[in-house]
């Protein structure tokens, strides 16, 4: 009869081979790319000696006469930064990482456990897709993860970190879930490869170029956050975790500082006198932020927008600002989406929302209105009258047209807004309005020119400052730029017990 030492050496050595994933040959290669192992990223990521591996031992049926590789995914919990996290990690020396039935059970096992236990899901990709020799099970195995994704959205963080190259249902369930990292040069994600993509339209491209970080980052808005090796994406994974809930019931994480009443001068003199010039919003909110630490989201993509995570007082909050370095702060297709996404997230997990507005309008133009503005638009404004976190706007510059609406005005639920004495809040700037209002006097003077600076500089008299929507209850205070620290510690102290809720319904129907 075989005894317990027996039993104990036959575990061990098959989870030896386990852990061999795909064996030193594909190990190699995996390094020869620059790039990780599974269960390296999973060490990298985590606290020292707090990872535990779950169902290493799951094994595809079809494969019992092989050794055990885990189903090409490790997946498993731990901490990080102390805080407790679930994961999963593909390991590309096992078939290219593809996804098969079991595979797809270890992953779904764990987003139900993370669930279950409320804590983050931390996905590390790194696969080929779905395995074809599986046919439809393999299939039915990224439903069972795309149903997870959806349902669990807003109950839990969820982070999907692209390691290699993703492609086909790869890449869906990372687009499902709340933030994607990248890796530049190593990273890809596309629906089709480019060798299928060729063999169907004749094109010649490289992964690269059809689906890497340049285009993910840039272009289509799909990678939240980039960097140059995969140690500090992982980093980066880490620092972000520091600044969100383990779930949507929980408080927003602190952290101590030491931080008191700053009067930041510097903001004095950011505004230039032109208010045709830009400036870079990123100081304004850098100035007011606990530490002048400020997590920028989507960096690269809709930079007329800035969104990203800070502390005051210690306890994370959300930013929105449009940034007037770049198309004057406007508002188009892409930055509206950007900023809608990203408010129903901080909505979703009980972050405060502090919006910094110089905003010069909604974008006009024959593309803009052909490829949806209008709808993509409304997305913005859909995002912050549905939620119910405290919101605070402050006004910097300038607020005109729909997009002074839009950006979180009193009339669509801001629960104070602030401004600093440098606001302008109109329909539409000077250069655009008084062309419109004063047309015939205007063409009827015997000096059209000097009376259009002289109606411009009236307009500017009347509009050029905060008082007159301060008068009619659309602005609650117009405050000294120092003080803007101090003014948002205080007011999200007095809305720290503010519960409001939506009417009762199943959902509603945003403009998607």
């Amino acid at each position: 009869m075989t005894n317990m030492f027996e039993r104990i050496q036959d575990m061990e050595e098959r989870r030896s081979k386990i852990e061999q994933g795909g064996g030193k040959k594909r190990i190699k290669a995996q390094y020869e790319r620059g790039k990780g192992t599974a269960r390296d990223r999973i060490n990298k990521l985590v606290d020292k000696d707090t990872f535990i591996e779950l169902n290493s031992f799951v094994n595809n049926k079809q494969s019992k006469t092989n050794p055990p590789n885990g189903e090409g995914v490790v997946t498993g919990y731990a901490k990080i930064n102390g805080r407790q996290i679930f994961l999963y990690a593909q390991d590309f020396t096992v078939e290219g990482g593809t996804l098969g039935e079991k595979h797809a059970l270890k992953i779904a096992h764990v987003m139900d456990l993370a669930v279950e236990n409320r804590a983050p899901i931390v996905g590390l990709s790194d696969s080929g897709g779905a395995k074809i020799q599986e046919g439809v099970l393999s299939l039915n195995g990224y439903g069972h993860i795309f149903y997870r994704n959806t349902k669990y959205s807003g109950v839990i963080p969820q982070i999907s970190v692209i390691m290699g190259p993703c492609a086909g249902g790869a890449v869906y369930s990372p687009a499902l879930t709340d933030f994607i990292f990248m890796v530049e040069k190593t990273s890809q994600m596309f629906i089709t490869g480019p060798k299928v993509m060729e063999s169907i339209t004749g094109t010649k491209i490289d992964a690269e170029s059809l689906g890497g970080t340049n285009v993910h980052a840039h272009h289509s808005g799909n990678a939240h956050f980039t960097a140059s090796t995969e140690d500090k994406v992982l980093a980066d994974v880490r620092r972000l975790l520091t600044f969100l809930p383990s779930h949507h019931q929980e408080q927003r994480p602190f952290k101590e500082t030491e931080e008191g009443k700053k009067r930041l001068d510097k903001l004095l003199n950011i505004i230039p006198t032109n208010s045709s010039k830009g400036y870079d919003v990123r100081t304004v909110i850098r100035s007011v932020l606990d530490e002048e630490d400020f997590m920028e989201v989507h960096s690269m993509f809709a930079k007329n927008i800035v969104i990203g995570f800070g502390r005051l007082k210690g306890a994370t909050v959300g930013i929105v600002a449009n940034n007037p370095k770049v198309m004057a702060g406007g508002l188009d297709i892409n930055a509206s989406d950007k900023s809608a996404r990203f408010i129903r997230f901080c909505d979703s997990f009980q972050i405060p929302i502090i919006t910094f507005e110089d905003v010069s309008g909604f974008i006009p133009g024959l593309q803009q209105e052909k490829q949806g503005i209008i709808r993509h638009g409304a997305k913005i404004i859909y995002a912050y009258a549905e939620s119910t976190v405290p919101k605070i706007t402050v006004i910097l510059r300038k607020a005109y047209g729909g997009a002074y609406v839009a950006m979180n005005s009193k009339a669509i639920g801001a629960d104070m807004v602030l401004a600093w004495p440098s606001a302008e809040i109109a329909v539409m700037g000077p250069a655009g309005a008084v062309p419109i209002i004063y047309e015939k006097e205007i063409e009827g003077s015997r000096h059209p020119e000097n009376t259009r600076l002289e109606k411009v500089k009236a307009y500017r008299q009347q509009f050029a400052n905060p008082y007159a929507a301060a008068e009619n209850g659309m602005i609650d205070d117009v405050i000294d730029p120092r003080d803007t620290r101090f003014y948002l510690v205080k007011t999200l102290e007095m809305l720290a017990y503010k519960k409001q809720t939506n009417l009762q319904k199943k959902h509603g129907n945003m403009p998607f």
